[in-house]
């Protein structure tokens, strides 16, 4: 450790966003970096714990303490060898990670002033890009053939593991492109798709093959499962990684639900994504807010990202209401205390661009007028200790209400997918294994079902 009583001088700063009078005119990253100086300070807070609860904490693994004391000292090519000795893809986390290595840093248990390691980790990352530290995987080719099925976080990390490990890796994905919730599920203001292609670059020049616009066939005959594409045959594969993520949205089958002005948040965000790479989409089937009171429904983060990109598209107004209680405001959760992951108050840079947040809300119906949506009737509510244990009990507060909306956006999370039972060489990872959850999660995923196929053919 460079300089073991930086925490006590040096307090944690933060890049920031652009200003909101910028940035919620055009779809460029919110996010602002630091100065090299100052980004050298930063990694200096870092004290090398003797227990690093950071490196615990994060479903990969990285060790914070190591990579940021070579970034302390300016040794940014051995800074980024020791972060990608861990994580293949520190661009993507670095960019979206909900740093759960920071919620359990040491400084910010004791002085809620973290380490800044999500930053820290970009600006390695887009150092090594920028001075060429970014090495081609030259394994050579043991012979055998695997195919991942799905071009999301953690079909690309099996991917890229697969292949550094010799295997010929082809990548089928349904959509256009490749990337899955990188790329059709966050909006550009957050992770711009350049950064993706950067990366999906390196991996075909790596020798991943990529084949776009072939959907995942599943036929059961009896018990016996076979795989293929609508377009390939896998029977010739050694093995097969399915990281399809998690597709089927939660509803909300109310009356009212066919209205026009009802959506799916994907059905906005992916469409967005898709406008900005120069597709065009009819008129009929576009989602816009311009104009528009707008509700969206989840307190998550793809709510957060609807607001987002309600604003940029020009809305009116926009209400976001969630059904839970509103969490506590602050860093320490006293109902949730460490080691549990703080439900503390989350302000995103979207919310702060102008949003009406409310907690406790139920959605009653969707209202509309000649087939189109024009409001919602919800009903506050209040949750009660359930006297058998378990799940407090939801009780009305008050009378229904109307909020006033031209579009409403569901985005309430996705159902966890069910599977058959597959053949012995067939894997899954990622959010078709877990769930939906955190994009660290579907990296760390698809590197343990990589050292799983490969412990498997080995054998």
């Amino acid at each position: 450790m460079g300089n073991p009583k930086a925490f006590l001088d040096i307090h944690r700063q933060e890049a920031g966003y652009r200003p909101i009078h910028d940035r919620i005119h055009d779809f460029g990253e919110v996010e602002q970096t630091l100065n090299t100086r100052d980004r050298k300070l930063q990694a200096s807070r870092c004290m090398d714990c003797g227990v690093p609860f950071c490196h615990w904490a994060c479903p990969l693994g990285n060790k914070p303490p190591e990579w940021n004391d070579a970034l302390y000292k300016g040794e940014w090519e051995l800074a980024y060898k020791l972060l990608t000795a861990t994580n293949p893809f520190p661009e993507f986390t670095g960019r979206i990670c909900p740093a759960l290595c920071e919620k359990a840093c040491v400084l910010n248990l004791i002085e809620h002033e973290a380490t800044t390691n999500r930053e820290d980790e970009c600006a390695i990352v887009e150092a090594a890009y920028r001075e060429g530290f970014v090495a081609h995987t030259n394994t050579p080719r043991n012979g055998k053939r695997v195919a991942v099925i799905g071009a999301g976080p953690a079909g690309l990390a099996a991917a890229n593991e697969l292949n550094i490990r010799g295997y010929a890796v082809t990548v089928f994905d349904k959509n256009e492109a490749a990337g899955g919730l990188l790329r059709y599920g966050i909006p550009n203001f957050k992770l711009n798709k350049a950064i993706v292609d950067r990366r999906i670059s390196l991996l075909v020049e790596d020798g991943v093959e990529f084949r776009y616009n072939e959907e995942l066939i599943t036929k059961q005959d009896g018990n016996t499962v076979t795989l293929s594409t609508t377009k390939s045959s896998l029977a010739d594969f050694d093995a097969i990684v399915i990281a399809t993520g998690t597709p089927t949205a939660r509803d909300l089958k109310l009356p009212g639900r066919e209205l026009k002005g009802v959506h799916f948040a994907l059905e906005m965000l992916a469409q967005q994504n898709r406008i900005l790479a120069g597709i065009e989409i009819p008129q009929d089937q576009l989602v816009n807010a311009k104009g528009k009171d707008v509700l969206v429904i989840g307190g998550g983060d793809t709510g957060s990202d609807c607001i987002g990109t309600s604003h940029r598209q020009g809305c009116k107004s926009v209400t976001q209401i969630e059904i839970m209680p509103r969490p506590v405001e602050g860093f320490v959760d006293p109902q949730n205390p460490w080691p549990n992951y703080p439900r503390t108050l989350k302000t995103t840079s979207s919310h702060e661009e102008g949003c009406t947040r409310r907690w406790n809300i139920n959605t009653l119906e969707f209202i509309g007028k000649n087939g189109k949506l024009t409001g919602v009737k919800v009903q506050e509510i209040d949750w009660q200790p359930n006297p058998d244990g378990g799940r407090p009990i939801m009780v009305e507060k008050g009378k229904p209400e109307i909020i006033k909306a031209e579009l409403v956006l569901l985005a309430m999370g996705f159902l966890k997918p069910e599977h058959p039972q597959y053949p012995s060489n067939v894997f899954v990872c990622g959010d078709a294994a877990m769930g939906a959850s955190l994009v660290v999660r579907a990296i760390a995923s698809g590197k343990d079902v990589a050292a799983k196929i490969d412990n498997y053919l080995s054998k």
